[in-house]
């Protein structure tokens, strides 16, 4: 199971266009083209997980995650804000790089967790942060996920 695996062009936005943590989130779960309801659902569970203490885990990265009856499998999405959110991050500084995880509540496969675990490794190899500011094609995301991601 590689990251790569669970990533499309479709589901990577380098030009993030939201101000607030409350609009990424919203943008974030439209890369995961489901209806309107779904979206609307979604977006509400993910400001309660925030609530409950922010996804942001430092460097200018957050990895907002849920469980929901809207998706059927494990979904992910990426988002960049070049110049940085407010998103009551760890470290306090402006989030610009954003990997969405959704999963159903009962996961066969089990992959929420390892898939999150991974993320943040992935994220805490020093050349990564630098590489994903350097993006200029959602393609070029997916070949960093297979050059750099185990």
């Amino acid at each position: 199971m590689r990251l790569r695996e669970f990533f499309d062009v479709g589901s990577v936005e380098l030009e993030l266009v939201s101000g607030t943590k409350e609009e990424v989130l919203r943008e974030l779960v439209t890369l995961l083209d489901l209806d309107e309801k779904s979206q609307a659902v979604l977006h509400k569970t993910l400001r309660r997980r925030e609530n409950l203490g922010s996804t942001g885990i430092g460097k200018r990265i957050a990895i907002p995650h849920c469980r929901s009856l809207v998706v059927s499998r494990l979904r992910l999405a990426y988002g960049r804000k070049r110049t940085g959110i407010d998103f009551d991050s760890i470290d306090d500084q402006p989030v610009r790089h954003f990997f969405l995880i959704v999963a159903p509540p009962l996961e066969v496969s089990n992959q929420y967790l390892p898939i999150l675990g991974r993320i943040a490794q992935f994220t805490k190899d020093p050349e990564v942060p630098r590489k994903l500011n350097a993006l200029s094609d959602p393609s070029e995301f997916l070949d960093l996920l297979e050059e750099r991601a185990s």
